[in-house]
């Protein structure tokens, strides 16, 4: 089971500021995140849009990101 519970792109958005990303420039709908010493991120989600667990494990593994966080 999971340990990542379904939250918002807004919800996991601001998550991913508080924890040293900054919102760097946009490329269409893709928002590019960074962060010193990690790749880009493209974070690709709308606000409203429901993340679930998988998407979430994905997420934490190119940025860092923990459920604690959100």
């Amino acid at each position: 089971m999971s340990s990542w519970p379904s939250a918002k792109a807004r919800r996991v958005f601001a998550a991913l500021n508080r924890i040293g990303w900054h919102h760097d420039r946009t490329v269409g709908s893709h928002k590019i995140l960074k962060k010193p010493g990690w790749a880009d991120y493209p974070f690709s989600f709308h606000d409203s849009e429901e993340l679930g667990s998988a998407i979430l494990a994905k997420i934490e593994k190119r940025t860092g990101l923990k459920p604690e966080d959100l």
